[in-house]
């Protein structure tokens, strides 16, 4: 049963759960509280065979909570060190993540290193490509973006090329590009995917109350329509029990300006 009061940061975390389904027996990554949260709602419900880790450095039987914590709580399943998690998962495409760049292209190429200025002297310097290049090229990435606008979505290319794409002129003649699976992009207007001609970012759902004019005006490249896409589901009474469960500090309402509801209209 639908719930009839649910904020946006909840609608979308059952968004981003999705992405996650049919996924099979991997590891299922949520980098944030939203990915994070989605991720354990999707083992919790539709996908049980999803593999989980505390985050450090074992994997769990169940999701474990996040925000303050006692280790007690946590029921771990084998152990996983860092050195064995790219062994099992990643490098073996065995793998799915859900990260928030600070800008995405057409292509689906990320820039999480620095945007302004130039390499030598940006003006806003981030975390760097860090894993981006390789978790890219290996395993599923999906992506969640907490404000979508043409500061995230850009016109053109990412300032600073951090992970693979789909761009031809990046393809690389003799190098193996096989394993590049990007799946989703979970906004607060809308869900898409790379379902259009040669990879193209199509939109699949709208949010309740978003139009696809407001979607066009905030994205800086041509996004693929197909027809009057349907609204994204809302959270239902189970899934909102469960969310509460895997995020008891509400932590969830620290991720959106404001902590709007998920009922636009």
């Amino acid at each position: 049963m639908t719930a009839p009061d649910h904020m946006l940061s909840e609608l979308l975390i059952v968004a981003c759960s999705e992405v996650f389904r049919n996924n099979g027996e991997i590891v299922a990554t949520g980098i944030g509280p939203i990915p994070r949260v989605a991720a354990g709602l999707a083992k919790t419900t539709h996908s049980p065979e999803l593999l989980m880790t505390d985050g450090e450095a074992y994997l769990v039987e169940e999701p474990v909570p996040i925000g303050p914590r006692g280790y007690d709580d946590r029921k771990p399943s084998g152990y996983l060190p860092f050195s064995r998690y790219f062994d099992s998962a990643v490098w073996t495409g065995r793998r799915h993540a859900l990260v928030s760049p600070i800008q995405i292209d057409r292509f689906g190429q990320m820039n999480l290193s620095y945007v302004g200025g130039t390499f030598d002297k940006p003006k806003v310097q981030m975390l760097g490509a860090r894993g981006f290049p390789g978790n890219t090229i290996h395993h599923i990435n999906s992506m969640f973006v907490p404000a979508h606008s043409t500061r995230i979505f850009v016109p053109g290319e990412v300032q600073s090329v951090s992970s693979v794409g789909y761009n031809p002129a990046r393809r690389l003649k003799g190098a193996d590009f096989s394993g590049v699976d990007l799946r989703f992009i979970v906004t607060d207007l809308c869900v898409m995917d790379f379902g259009g001609p040669d990879h193209a970012i199509r939109l699949v759902s709208l949010h309740d109350g978003v139009t696809v004019d407001q979607v066009r005006e905030a994205t800086g490249f041509e996004l693929l329509v197909d027809g009057t896409p349907p609204v994204t589901p809302a959270p239902t009474e189970e899934q909102l029990a469960i969310i509460a469960r895997l995020d008891p500090h509400n932590i969830r309402a620290t991720v959106l300006k404001g902590n709007p509801p998920g009922k636009r209209s």
